[in-house]
């Protein structure tokens, strides 16, 4: 039995014999110079590295850039930083504020100081002084701005009316009437500057428009209806309520020439109105503004709680505010 094993062990070790190890294969490197990669040329420097681009991927021309880009903005914004955080570090400084007196003309400035600050003054000292503190070359208008305590969406206290001024207004006005030829004939002799029916609409359809208060009678109002987007907005549609439409035209003619202005008031319940020319002189102005708050008085609506008359204000067309006392009135 032990022999039988011997000759087994003997044949299996014939059998597993070893193989010699396979030798790996070598790949010669050639060893290339500098002027040989780069014949003709500039040698490269050792101690700069350079670097190689492929024609895509992370190191494309196109990514490298991108990347320089990107870089270079995160440089500004931290750059931008730092600046913000410099300026809020510095303290503030405090800005020239002016007055509004300080921001107006010098002639502006010098009427103002005819003025008392903080004082009201009775209507004839006020018109008399809004003449003296009028510092343009021209003839100025003396206005009186009057804010009333009224509110002007309610229909009943939208106030509206006109009133013809004792010394007039100061301006010479261009009466026009369209009116059938009976009234264009009454409207001649009354003193109207222009007069017409048919005629007079072919020349607002052409555009001409020299007049600065048009009158006509009820019967003709119809034909001017396409017209009301021309003379609405320069405020010439003649209307019940300014008394220029009317079958009295020689009556509307007179008033017109003779100084009729009209007032309303306005968004805010502030009527604006001019009360004559500074040449007029105290006496004549002091007349005119007497006419107007009357008038204003006389149409207090029913039904208004409280105070009808909250201020008033006299001025002329560059000049400084000259506050009214309405106990006067």
């Amino acid at each position: 039995m032990a022999e039988a094993k011997d000759k087994k062990l003997a044949t299996s070790k014939q059998k597993t014999v070893k193989k010699p190890p396979t030798a790996k294969k070598t790949t010669s490197i050639k060893t290339v110079t500098k002027e040989q990669l780069v014949p003709n040329s500039e040698l490269l420097v050792a101690d700069e590295p350079q670097v190689q681009t492929a024609k895509a991927g992370k190191r494309s021309v196109k990514a490298l850039k991108e990347v320089e880009e990107k870089e270079a903005k995160e440089e500004r914004k931290a750059a931008k930083k730092e600046v913000e955080v410099e300026e809020k570090a510095k303290p503030k400084q405090v800005q020239n504020i002016t007055t509004h007196l300080e921001r107006r003309s010098k002639g502006y400035r010098k009427s103002s100081e005819l003025l008392e600050e903080g004082k009201t003054y009775n209507l004839k000292d006020a018109v008399e002084l809004a003449c003296k503190t009028s510092h343009v070359k021209f003839d100025a208008t003396v206005e009186l701005h009057i804010r009333l305590g009224v509110d002007p969406r309610q229909a009943d206290q939208n106030l509206r009316d006109t009133v013809i001024l004792p010394a007039g207004t100061g301006k010479t006005l261009r009466i026009a009437v369209f009116a059938d030829p009976e009234g264009v004939a009454t409207a001649k002799k009354a003193g109207a500057d222009i007069a017409g029916s048919d005629e007079f609409l072919q020349q607002l359809d052409k555009g001409t428009i020299d007049f600065d208060v048009l009158i006509a009678t009820p019967q003709m109002m119809a034909k001017l209806g396409k017209y009301a987007r021309v003379l609405g907005p320069k405020g010439l549609m003649p209307n019940p309520k300014s008394g220029t439409v009317t079958t009295d035209i020689a009556k509307a003619v007179s008033e017109a020439k003779a100084g009729r202005v009209e007032y309303r008031v306005d968004s805010t319940g502030i009527v604006h109105v001019g009360v004559g020319k500074v040449s007029f002189g105290g006496a004549k102005l002091l007349q005119n503004a007497q006419a107007i708050l009357n008038s204003i008085k006389a149409n207090k609506p029913t039904g208004l709680k409280g105070n009808y008359v909250k201020s008033i204000f006299a001025t002329t067309s560059m000049g400084p505010s000259i506050s009214v006392d309405i106990s006067e009135i």
